[in-house]
């Protein structure tokens, strides 16, 4: 008779199992603390203790048929390790009496074939590998579980709710509470293309809009030349109608405007002007003399 796998093996291999599969569908472990995964457990243990209890009575009822000398072998048999039956199932080789029971009849060019049978973690494997293929694909076929797009369908509009949470709950950017930060000056960078280079060039060194690099400005409302900027893009020009009031006529945000004017602000300050030599603009205005900011 060959041993059996001892019921607590089982009832881990029923765990592993089942939480694999959970993962598969909910595709978080977040069914760890649902009361219905611990349910399933709790019946797949009590399965796993009822077909332990059948697999006693048959084998008893086996054992009793068995020869003396079987019945010894049985027993010493027993007493191994289920780890040390594993190890030796997988790896150990057969000895001289054992390879002549297994030996099958024929063989090629003095080459002989043994029986053996495969190590049961591998067919075990192998039938896990099987089940799985079997659910993954009818999961495929006929919900929309591992398909690609319907992922990232989900995903986008999970991350646009998001943003527009994000957007809800944060209060609007004002040039009372707009900030220079060198963080902002790549994407500034990138909206100022957007809204301002067909005027003020993509250096901002100007053209149909005056040189943005320079120290010359038509228009000083405010103090400091960030906030300056800032004034200009939300309330648009006095002076020109060409530049609009971009913030008051929603076309950006506060927040886009803090960038745009954290990128004017490190042209301006942090880098060298764009002179008429290089293609700028001429001055144009009154000299500024903005304080630090």
């Amino acid at each position: 008779m060959k041993q059996r796998t001892p019921v607590v093996v089982n009832i881990l291999i029923i765990i592993g199992l089942l939480i694999v599969f959970y993962y598969l569908f909910v595709q978080s472990y977040a069914f760890l603390g649902s009361p219905y995964f611990w349910g399933t457990v709790v019946i797949g243990a009590i399965l796993a203790y009822i077909h332990s209890a059948i697999g006693d009575l048959i084998e008893n009822n086996k054992f009793k048929k068995l020869s003396p000398e079987e019945k010894a072998a049985y027993l010493a048999e027993k007493k191994v390790p289920f780890l040390r039956r594993m190890y030796d199932a997988a790896f150990k080789k057969q000895s001289a009496a054992e390879e002549k029971d297994i030996l099958i009849d024929h063989g090629f060019d003095g080459i002989m074939e043994l029986d053996n049978q495969l190590p049961k973690w591998w067919v075990g494997l192998f039938y896990f590998g099987t089940a799985f293929c079997i659910v993954y694909i009818c999961a495929f076929s006929f919900t929309d579980f591992a398909h690609p797009l319907s992922e990232y369908e989900k995903e986008y509009k999970e991350q646009l709710a998001a943003i527009d949470k994000y957007n809800k709950e944060q209060p609007p950017v004002t040039i009372e509470t707009a900030k220079y930060s060198a963080d902002n000056i790549a994407e500034g960078k990138e909206l100022f293309k957007t809204n301002c280079a067909s005027c003020h060039r993509e250096d901002g060194g100007g053209g149909i809009g005056p040189n943005l690099t320079d120290n010359f400005w038509i228009n000083q409302p405010e103090k400091t030349l960030f906030k300056n900027v800032f004034h200009m893009d939300w309330n648009g020009s006095p002076n020109n109608p060409t530049m609009r009031a971009f913030g008051k006529n929603g076309e950006v945000s506060g927040g886009e405007i803090e960038k745009i004017a954290a990128y004017v602000y490190h042209i301006n300050q942090e880098q060298a002007p764009v002179t008429q030599a290089q293609g700028g603009a001429a001055p144009q205005g009154t000299e500024a003399h903005w304080e630090k900011e």
